[in-house]
């Protein structure tokens, strides 16, 4: 164990083999932190946290803070519960529970990328990367494998599934299914996560399978209450199980499909089109002269012969 002479860490903080503190650290009475684990310069970990095996922490960062909630005092808080092998970048934020019996948890071999925020009674299961910046409102759920891109927000009691592709700058206030890509610009659904699938080792069954299902879930004609019983009545095993659980569980619904959008050439060809057609209006508009005549009761014109005229 090697821990900073600048750093401070409470005699009732229980450290394991081999962990490494570093400057200017604080570990406060309660904590936990597991073997092999290492913490960078500046880390703090409040008391209730607990930390398994071979993380990394790096600086700046604090687990178990209060919870951003008003009226809470710290008997109605819970803790933090960290699993092994995870990378927490510079200057994380992850708080505590705000319920005494509860925590926030993050699984195992996640990569939390610098400056994402996990609030209270969270969830993150095991292989999740939230890249910089991502912000997670209370009771988010974020299932296996899913990639949240940087800057990407998601609103409070959120389910992100399984191995789902989230893009940057996204805010979320439906679920996201899972095996799905949503796209950061529009913050919608756009087809199914097919490289993650491939680099997860997903069969071409499964992806198979995903694609029936994505055809009834926002491809048919069917209402909610029909979509849910039919992929219940025709998957009940594998990812389609996930699937259809994931679907009959929805609280806040889940994240719409993105309208098409024109191909590269439809986009130019009408472009083209526009720049014609305003092309044409101009000459048209060039074309045409208006001759102004100010006459009296007769006809008779009441402006001075043109070579009488003062210039304007």
């Amino acid at each position: 164990m090697q821990i900073h002479r600048t750093a401070l860490v409470d005699p009732e903080a229980k450290i394991g083999r081999d962990v490494q503190i570093g400057p200017f650290c604080i570990v406060e009475s309660g904590a936990t932190i597991g073997d092999g684990t290492i913490l960078e310069a500046r880390v703090t970990i409040k008391r209730g946290s607990v930390i398994g095996k071979n993380n990394h922490i790096f600086e700046g960062t604090v687990i178990g803070g209060f919870p951003q909630c008003i009226g809470l005092s710290e008997e109605d808080c819970g803790g933090v519960i960290i699993g092994d092998g995870n990378s927490i970048r510079e200057n994380v934020t992850i708080h505590r529970s705000m319920r005494p019996t509860d925590s926030t948890v993050v699984g195992d071999d996640c990569m939390i990328m610098v400056n994402a925020h996990v609030a209270h009674d969270c969830h993150i299961e095991n292989n999740v990367v939230l890249a910089n910046n991502v912000m997670l409102a209370g009771h988010v759920v974020v299932g296996k494998r899913a990639f949240v891109s940087g800057a990407a927000g998601a609103h409070q009691f959120v389910r992100i599934g399984s191995c789902a592709m989230v893009g940057g700058q996204a805010h979320l206030v439906r679920d996201v299914p899972p095996f799905v890509t949503v796209d950061g610009l529009s913050s919608q659904v756009v087809g199914l996560n097919l490289v993650g699938l491939k680099r997860a080792g997903f069969t071409s069954s499964d992806i198979k399978t995903l694609k029936e299902i994505y055809r009834v879930l926002y491809k048919s004609d069917l209402n909610w209450g029909e979509i849910v019983e039919k992929i219940g009545r025709e998957h009940t095993s594998g990812v389609g199980l996930e699937m259809a659980r994931f679907i009959a569980t929805t609280s806040r619904g889940i994240t719409f499909e993105r309208s098409s959008l024109p191909t590269v050439a439809e986009a130019r060809a009408a472009a083209k089109a526009a720049d014609e057609s305003a092309k044409r209006e101009r000459e048209n508009d060039e074309s045409e002269t208006y001759q102004l005549r100010i006459v009296d009761e007769n006809g008779a014109s009441l402006l001075p012969p043109p070579s009488k005229r003062r210039a304007a």
